[in-house]
């Protein structure tokens, strides 16, 4: 199963941004491994060829082997999405109405989850001489009242995203899309009209434009990127 095609693991592939990665790769030829907690997240994903799905919970340790296992049986890994991400408990509260478990859940997928992941595939991110890349907010850096966890979460994604750089050598970047309409943004202002705010397909092209020019190892936002490209 071994293979000579660019194979990319994007997490949480199964709606929004993960799934619009998801089908912009496979129609540039890349094998795309990608995950979601449930059978019926698949359902109307509508899936291109090059697409594979392997249903489970990023935090669960079984269904993380079974990720390496897909990666190992095709003998490389070029790029690495940490996109799959939690908002924490609903509706979203201020820090002082938040206990340890809420900072646990929060944590174990967004930041727990991605670290060990990394670990896991830098055999094969090393062979590659392959990207990481991990779906930022601007959360991590601005303070925003109820955003106190997955703010912190993501600062913490950051940190460890570029340090994996640091330490390994590997290009890895944190990369802040912006606001999208998507099913998580809807569940943080329930009861408001986000169609204003744009589709992730939208975002793509930015992120596409990264892994082919290779910047320096780094945090980015996916409108800067924008503008790098129009010049």
């Amino acid at each position: 199963m071994t293979t000579s095609a660019r194979v990319a693991l994007v997490t949480g592939g199964s709606a929004g941004l993960g799934l619009a990665l998801s089908r912009a790769l496979a129609e540039q030829g890349w094998q795309v491994l990608t995950d979601g907690r449930t059978e019926e997240r698949f359902a109307d994903a509508a899936l291109p060829d090059g697409v594979t799905a392997v249903v489970g919970d990023i935090t669960d340790a079984e269904h993380r082997a079974h990720l390496v296992a897909e990666v190992a049986a095709r003998g490389r890994l070029d790029l690495l999405i940490h996109n799959a991400s939690t908002l924490g408990p609903l509706p979203m509260r201020p820090l002082a109405e938040v206990g340890v478990a809420d900072l646990q859940q929060v944590w174990r997928t967004n930041i727990g989850a991605p670290l060990v992941l990394t670990s896991a595939l830098l055999p094969w991110l090393g062979l590659a001489d392959g990207v990481v890349l991990s779906i930022s907010s601007d959360a991590a850096v601005n303070h925003y009242e109820w955003w106190g966890l997955y703010g912190a979460s993501k600062a913490a994604l950051d940190h460890v995203t570029l340090t994996y750089a640091a330490e390994t050598g590997l290009t890895a970047y944190a990369v802040d899309p912006g606001d999208m309409r998507t099913a998580m943004h809807q569940d943080a202002f329930p009861g408001e009209d986000i169609s204003d705010r744009p589709l992730p397909e939208s975002v793509v092209p930015q992120l596409l434009a990264l892994l082919g020019t290779r910047p320096p190892s780094g945090r980015y936002r996916a409108s800067d990127l924008a503008v790098q490209e129009a010049s």
